[in-house]
């Protein structure tokens, strides 16, 4: 089946999900990002590779991180960013999407950074654009219901990567609530593109997906069990905005079972180091003790993120 992220010349198009993406687009895109770490070192932080080109950034749905990593990433490379934050605009009065993509085609877009309460939002605009043969416009997802998060899965890996190296022999570990992120979906494709040989899933029944175990995990319900002599502990933020009914305890049982305390931590290997997509709700699915201790990098993670989707923007627009 052909890729919708891959044009005819084989390079990447749209980043519209890791599922199926090559595992040498992804590696290509960590090793385009290694360079870009270091431009946050510089005082002056910017790159000529995007001068002209017109990113905007569509939030149908709120996030104030990874809107403006973008936003700082698309500047960095002298890009001129425009940021709608759609659910206040056109659309509240009753603008289609893809009305708002053809509108924004006519002000000379060069790429999309789309994230979307529907799970699919990106993939319609992406064949859209195919279909009225706009094949210069780049769309990529910041976030789609609970289908994918690339970027943040990208710079996952790449933090992994910069702190384990090698991903043939690690042990990963994804805690919490798996069922409504979207970032574990990214996280475990990625993974498993990259050779993970053993990617386990944490969290209670209730909020894991039914078929998880067909995207080849292995499932633990006891947090201790599924801690033990990990490499890796990578902590989900507890989506309360998404549960419907009575999925959960309280948030001090989840904490009492689920929380990532330096008790548990305790478990993995002594060299594990913790990561969270943010924001955390810290003393429910993490103590600030482990937030905020050694083995955490937390913080890197974002400053990675500023360079993996500078890679991803300089690749799309063939830099």
């Amino acid at each position: 089946m052909h890729n919708p992220q891959i044009n005819r010349h084989g390079e990447l198009q749209h980043l519209l999900t890791l599922d199926g993406l090559p595992r040498e687009v992804i590696v290509g895109i960590l090793d385009h990002a290694a360079p870009f770490t270091e431009v946050a070192e510089r005082e002056v932080k910017k790159l000529p590779l995007l001068r002209g080109k017109s990113i905007f950034n569509l939030f149908f749905e709120n996030s104030t991180r990874t809107r403006t990593t973008f936003e700082i990433a698309a500047k960095r490379l002298t890009a001129d960013v425009v940021n709608l934050n759609v659910s206040t605009s056109s659309t509240a009065k009753g603008e289609s999407l893809l009305d708002t993509i053809d509108n924004l085609c006519a002000m000379h877009a060069d790429m999309f950074v789309v994230r979307h309460a529907a799970s699919g939002a990106p993939v319609l605009i992406a064949q859209h654009l195919q279909a009225a043969g706009r094949d210069h416009i780049h769309v990529i997802n910041a976030g789609d219901g609970r289908h994918a998060h690339p970027t943040q899965g990208l710079l996952d890996m790449y933090t992994i990567r910069h702190y384990k190296h090698d991903f043939g022999n690690l042990v990963i570990a994804i805690v919490g609530d798996v069922l409504h992120s979207r970032v574990a979906r990214s996280q475990i494709a990625a993974l498993a593109t990259l050779g993970v040989p053993e990617i386990r899933v944490i969290g209670p029944r209730t909020l894991l997906p039914t078929a998880i175990d067909a995207m080849g995990v292995r499932t633990f319900s006891d947090m201790r069990e599924g801690l033990r002599d990990v490499d890796v502990v990578m902590m989900l933020r507890l989506q309360n905005e998404r549960m419907a009914g009575a999925l959960l305890p309280t948030p001090q049982e989840y904490y009492k079972v689920w929380g990532l305390t330096a008790e548990k931590l305790a478990l993995a290997r002594p060299d594990a180091i913790v990561m969270h997509p943010g924001p955390m709700n810290r003393g429910i699915e993490i103590d600030s003790a482990v937030a905020d201790g050694a083995q955490a990098v937390i913080l890197p993670q974002v400053t990675f993120g500023i360079a993996v989707r500078m890679a991803v923007m300089s690749m799309l627009a063939g830099q």
